[in-house]
C-alpha cells in the first residue's frame, strides 16, 4: 500500500503533457488509486480462500492422508470453480467501477464548447488509463513476490508435510 501512495504523488507531480491541467493529473492519479485497490481486494479475496482451504487439508491431515486428500482435492476443485466466478465477477465488477469513472470524470470536465470534444475525449481517456495501470502494480507486486498464491499453497503443503 505504501508503494501505492508513492505512485500517486508520482503520477500526480510528474505526468501530463501540454493538454493536460493538474486537474486531470489528479483524476489520472484518483484512477490509480481505484485500480490498485480494486486489484488489492481481488487478491486479499483469493488469498482467504487459499488460506482457508490450506487450513482444512492441513487439520485433516492430522487424522489421516486420505481425508486430507479427498479435503484438498475438493477444496481444490471448489476453489477453481470459485477463481473463475471471481475472475467473471471481478471482470464484471471492475468494468463497472471503469464505467462509473469514465461517468464521473466526464461530468467533471465536460467541455463548454462543441468544438473541444477531439483534446477532451482524448484527455478523458489519458486520464481513465491510470486504472489499468494501478490494477496492474499491484499485480506486478504479487507476481514480483512470488505470487500470492503460490506462497499459500506452499505454506499448505508444508504443514502437511510436517503434519505427517
Amino acid at each position: 500500500m505504501i508503494f501505492v501512495f508513492i505512485m500517486f504523488f508520482v503520477i500526480l507531480f510528474f505526468t501530463g503533457d501540454d493538454k493536460m491541467t493538474t486537474s486531470d493529473t489528479l483524476l489520472t492519479a484518483i484512477a490509480f488509486a481505484v485500480g490498485a485497490i480494486v486489484s488489492i481486494c481481488c487478491g486479499a479475496i483469493g488469498m482467504l480462500i487459499a488460506t482457508q482451504t490450506n487450513f482444512r487439508t492441513t487439520y485433516c491431515a492430522k487424522k489421516s492422508l486420505a481425508l486430507a486428500f479427498r479435503t484438498a482435492y475438493r477444496a481444490g476443485c471448489a476453489m477453481g470453480f470459485a477463481l473463475v466466478s471471481l475472475g467473471l465477477l471481478g471482470n464484471f465488477l471492475s468494468y463497472l467501477v471503469l464505467l462509473i469513472l469514465i461517468l464521473i470524470f466526464k461530468s467533471i470536465k465536460a467541455p463548454l464548447d462543441k468544438s473541444d470534444f477531439h483534446d477532451y475525449y482524448g484527455i478523458l481517456f489519458e486520464t481513465i488509463a491510470g486504472y489499468g495501470l494501478g490494477g496492474s502494480f499491484v499485480a506486478l507486486f504479487g507476481r514480483v513476490g512470488g505470487g500470492i498464491y503460490t506462497k499459500a499453497a506452499d505454506v499448505g503443503a508444508d504443514l502437511v508435510g510436517k503434519l505427517e
